[in-house]
């Protein structure tokens, strides 16, 4: 199959008619990017079947996929041994592979102190 990209103008670098979004979320912008973004690119763009906001803090993918009644199904995924899969491009992503040479840092947990012996 044979596509063709339409651009918005001569500097060619607004894609119009992507059909998937891989982003990956800054911690100051994640709730805009997830949000009203988001929103935006589903009104403006017709041909966006696949939204991926991908977590650089810790190993989180969400899968968002336009249904055929225009409506969005909605998955996420946590474990380094996981896989999804783009249909609309024929791919799939490891998340062991997405996160390849990432170091999280370690959840902070707070100390127990054992009570004095009287």
């Amino acid at each position: 199959m044979i596509s063709l990209l339409l651009l918005h103008d001569q500097y060619c670098d607004v894609l119009l008619n992507q059909t998937g979004i891989i982003e990956v979320l800054a911690e100051t912008t994640k709730e805009y990017d997830r949000g009203e973004k988001f929103l935006r690119y589903q009104h403006w763009n017709p041909t966006l079947t696949d939204y991926l906001p991908v977590s650089q803090t810790q190993p989180v993918v969400e899968h968002f996929v336009r249904q055929a009644n225009g409506g969005w199904s909605y998955r996420v995924y946590r474990e380094l041994t996981e896989h999804l899969t783009i249909q609309s491009i024929a791919c799939t992503l490891h998340l062991a592979e997405v996160y390849d040479r990432i170091e999280f840092p370690m959840e902070s947990t707070e100390s127990v102190i054992a009570p004095r012996a009287a």
